[in-house]
């Protein structure tokens, strides 16, 4: 980098008190000198601010570590893409930048810290469209999806069954972010909830979170026929390719819905491979898809299945504690492929347990997760660095 980190992360120490402030006074300053961007993005822009200073914040956090700062600007420049942020665009978000910076610094402003700002504005421009060029020809920003069917499948649980316009390249563990008409330019990420199907449909099972605007319309207002968007698909957490280990799949809530994916993919390949599933849920009545699970046992035979539902009143909690003492009682889980999916403490809370167990850790696979799941707005400077929240982003990759 030619820029000098320490200037950076000394100014960036003046303006994060205000960071709210900062955020309002940078898109009112772009949409006043570009009016033509305001399209770009949701009508509510609350959360798009809160989103502008948590960039701004991992990028100082991660000054010192250039290779994770550029995997991360390269996942940003990739995302753009279906905001249709165009190279056009940066030079004026940079003007913006630097104008909030300079307005919120007061006399602390140098030249010097301002020809940083700049030389560092610089390098993440050049890095995010770099990596959104380099997206092979013809990949679209996003795909059309009709909506070709939805079933309530629990009080606050739809599954979506959606119809891609254009073939829709997935691996099974994968997952897609998704947006509706309904509110544009609001993202979210849902996991893929099957292997691939000769019709290439896709099925994504969705919970409504309590105040997220796409999740309760999903879940209780989207209907066949709309259409939606889809971004490309993300995420690593796929079968490791070869492997004849035996698995172990640890679900929870909607994180069934990757778990299924991937046993399609075994029932579909013959594998032979030991399966134990644990399948976990706040209550019996949240077990809600157990029609599929009994297609599954019917189509792999090495399959085992485990199912984890406290008593009424129990909740989450309970349940997690129910998955760690069937972890416990089968003791040894050496030489096994682990996959984890599920609400966002699940995999922090059992991955270290089951690496205590024996479980290679480079064989325990999930998606990232946030450092917190808290979605409060930050009421202090010192909350976006030491509680560093889900805003929610606009894929998980970012959280990683």
């Amino acid at each position: 980098m030619a820029f000098d980190p320490a200037v950076l992360r000394d100014s960036f120490a003046v303006v994060e008190r205000r960071a709210d402030h900062l955020a309002t006074y940078f898109y009112a300053h772009l949409f006043a000198h570009n009016p033509g961007l305001r399209a770009l993005f949701p009508d509510e822009m609350a959360e798009q601010r809160d989103r502008l200073f948590a960039a701004l914040t991992r990028i100082v956090l991660r000054l010192d570590d250039p290779a994770q700062l550029t995997g991360y600007l390269r996942a940003l420049g990739r995302d753009h893409r279906k905001f249709r942020a165009a190279p056009e665009h940066y030079p004026a978000v940079g003007a913006s930048l630097i104008a909030a910076l300079r307005h919120f610094s007061g006399h602390s402003w140098t030249p010097e810290i301002e020809k940083t700002w700049t030389e560092a504005y610089t390098v993440i421009a050049q890095v995010m469209t770099e990596a959104a060029d380099a997206v092979p020809d013809g990949t679209p920003a996003w795909w059309e999806a009709e909506v070709a069917g939805r079933r309530r499948a629990a009080a606050d649980i739809t599954v979506l069954t959606l119809a891609p316009a254009h073939p829709y390249p997935f691996v099974p563990g994968q997952y897609l972010t998704l947006s509706s008409p309904r509110l544009p330019q609001v993202w979210r990420p849902y996991s893929i909830a099957n292997a691939p199907r000769p019709d290439r449909t896709l099925d994504v099972h969705v919970r409504r979170v309590p105040g997220g605007l796409l999740s309760t319309a999903l879940v209780d207002d989207v209907a066949p026929g709309e259409s939606l968007r889809l971004g490309p698909a993300l995420g690593d957490a796929v079968l490791d390719p070869g492997s004849h280990r035996p698995l172990l799949a640890v679900a929870g809530g909607t994180g069934w819905g990757q778990t299924k994916a991937l046993l399609e993919q075994l029932a579909a390949e013959l594998a032979t491979r030991e399966v134990t599933l644990l399948l976990a849920a706040r209550s019996d009545a949240e077990q809600y898809d157990l029609a599929a699970v009994e297609r599954l046992l019917a189509h792999c035979g090495r399959l085992r299945v485990l199912l984890a539902a406290p008593r009424p009143g129990g909740g989450r909690d309970a349940a997690v504690g129910l998955v760690r003492d069937a972890l416990l009682r089968h003791g040894d889980w050496s030489g096994w492929d682990v996959h984890l999916s599920g609400p966002p403490g699940l995999a922090p809370a059992l991955a270290g347990l089951l690496a205590g167990l024996g479980a290679d850790p480079a064989r325990i696979r999930h998606d990232p997760v946030p450092a917190t799941f808290n979605r409060t707005r930050p009421l202090t400077s010192s909350d976006w660095f030491l509680d560093q929240r889900d805003v929610p982003w606009i894929n998980r990759t970012e959280l990683g």
